[in-house]
């Protein structure tokens, strides 16, 4: 009598177990900053995606080579515990292009960024397009790293920025290694993984011409928002909702 009390509560348990659905795990979106910035640059945009209950984490990239950024951004995803939404701003798109090849990565942002073609640099993306204004800003020092003047960063790189907020940017911005923009991405994320894209159209430092054809390549979800070139900072709310797209429709 026992034994079949015993059996006929576990068949009802298990039948329970088997109606009831798994609840699905929610996305981790890991965020990748561009040149001249550090993870903070995502400040704005971290609590309206931790408001809507998700983990959110913000890489903190070398900017000395693109191996090296690639890297430090694998560490970070091997550090998740379930899937993850790439985000990347600007030379970010470079690190996501090829980190994105991570297992645990199920889709890609692309924030004002390059998003390459196996083999392809930054360098390469930009032949056939105008110069940017921003560019003209840039300074190297005697070892190769580049940094932009205050100017450049006021007037081309935020120029929709409060002054306060660009003033910080001034003080805080990490050079880039010049040599990055010649390195190559050895493959390509983004032909096996559903991309988004957000395209500055009043960019100052990548033209958005060239934004919109990489979009384009990619078969991206484009929205175009007529920011400079630091959406994150001067549009956050727009760049967390482009972000919230693609977790919610993101595979888990």
């Amino acid at each position: 009598m026992k034994t079949a009390l015993l059996a006929a509560t576990v068949g009802i348990a298990s039948a329970a177990s088997a109606a009831t659905p798994t609840a699905q795990v929610k996305p981790t979106v890991v965020l990748v900053h561009g040149a001249f910035a550090d993870g903070s640059t995502w400040n704005k945009v971290i609590p309206l995606l931790q408001a809507k209950g998700l983990n959110v984490v913000s890489v903190q990239n070398p900017l000395t080579s693109l191996e090296d950024d690639v890297a430090a951004t694998r560490r970070t995803l091997d550090a998740q515990s379930g899937p993850v939404v790439l985000v990347g701003h600007s030379w970010g798109g470079m690190v996501i292009t090829q980190a994105g090849q991570h297992e645990k990565v199920k889709s890609l942002v692309y924030i004002a960024a390059f998003a390459p073609s196996a083999g392809e640099s930054v360098a390469d993306l930009s032949k056939g397009y105008p110069t940017p204004s921003g560019l003209t800003h840039v300074v190297a020092d005697k070892e190769g790293f580049l940094t932009l003047t205050p100017e450049g960063i006021e007037q081309h790189l935020a120029q929709h920025v409060a002054s306060d907020q660009t003033r910080l940017m001034i003080a805080t911005q990490t050079p880039i290694r010049g040599s990055s923009f010649e390195q190559k991405a050895s493959t390509a994320a983004w032909t096996t993984r559903p991309s988004w894209y957000l395209l500055s159209e009043q960019d100052r430092m990548i033209q958005p011409e060239l934004q919109a054809a990489m979009a384009k390549k990619m078969a991206a979800q484009v929205t175009r928002l007529p920011a400079d070139h630091v959406p994150h900072l001067s549009e956050p709310e727009a760049v967390a909702g482009i972000i919230l797209k693609a977790v919610e429709q993101t595979p888990r």
